[in-house]
């Protein structure tokens, strides 16, 4: 039933192949930024479709800035498949402060304040004790570029670390996989070329405050606008930039 309900929100916004927008994207963006706007009229707003109709992203300030996907998931949503999710981010002089992640199929809701920790609806959340790699469970994503030069890197970093983990997933949702990860269904996550800041906002907090640390697959600082992102439990990180290393 769910699945006939979600088809019927596509609209002529849909584009072919694996990039899909639909009229739910652009309604539920309206809908979270205008209701922030009346209450925190001063702040600033990054959001995927308004950066999208623009054909940019606005730079990350120091000022308070919402920064929001109104609908991690699309071709998810559009299938049928419910990993799907609202992700809502507010950065504070350009630090992840306050984060939301709620699945409202699954009625799932991720929270964290920065130095609070993270919560999933209202329960404390941490990552999992996994301490050895080849037990691990990561989760990535192959993204919407299908050009072979791309596929070709993605395929063979996934074939090389497949003989390093337990296994891979690949989900829809990278705030959600981040999330899977704070609450320990997950070990592991990373993924390269992502849409936005939008992203990663929200979970990226979520994430730090489950006990888990977020970085750059190099291994170096994790950076909120460079669309590059691993994410691993408390225990595994060191492991697993290594193996990315080997992998690249």
């Amino acid at each position: 039933m769910w699945s006939t309900r979600a088809r019927s929100f596509l609209s002529p916004l849909s584009f072919p192949h694996v990039d899909l927008v639909t009229e739910t994207d652009k309604a539920c963006e309206d809908l979270i930024f205008n209701h922030l706007r009346m209450l925190y009229p001063d702040h600033k707003f990054i959001g995927e479709e308004t950066s999208a109709a623009l054909g940019s992203t606005d730079d990350l300030t120091y000022d308070p800035t919402w920064i929001v996907d109104p609908l991690d998931g699309t071709t998810n949503f559009v299938h049928g498949f419910p990993f799907v999710c609202v992700s809502i981010g507010l950065t504070i002089g350009k630090i992840p402060t306050v984060a939301v992640v709620y699945n409202p199929i699954m009625n799932e809701l991720f929270t964290a304040v920065r130095g609070k920790g993270a919560f999933l609806n209202g329960s404390p959340i941490k990552t999992s004790p996994q301490n050895e790699l080849v037990k691990a469970l990561m989760v990535t994503e192959v993204g919407t570029k299908r050009d072979k030069s791309t596929l070709d890197d993605t395929t063979n970093r996934i074939n090389k670390l497949l003989f390093k983990i337990r296994s891979i997933r690949m989900c829809g949702s990278l705030a959600l996989n981040m999330c899977g990860v704070a609450c320990g269904r997950l070990d592991l996550c990373y993924e390269i070329g992502f849409g936005g800041p939008w992203d990663v906002a929200a979970g990226a907090l979520i994430l730090k405050e489950a006990g888990g640390f977020v970085f750059d697959p190099s291994g170096d600082e994790f950076d909120l606008m460079a669309q590059r992102m691993a994410g691993s439990n408390g225990h595994l990180k060191d492991q697993f930039i290594k193996a990315l290393g080997d992998a690249s």
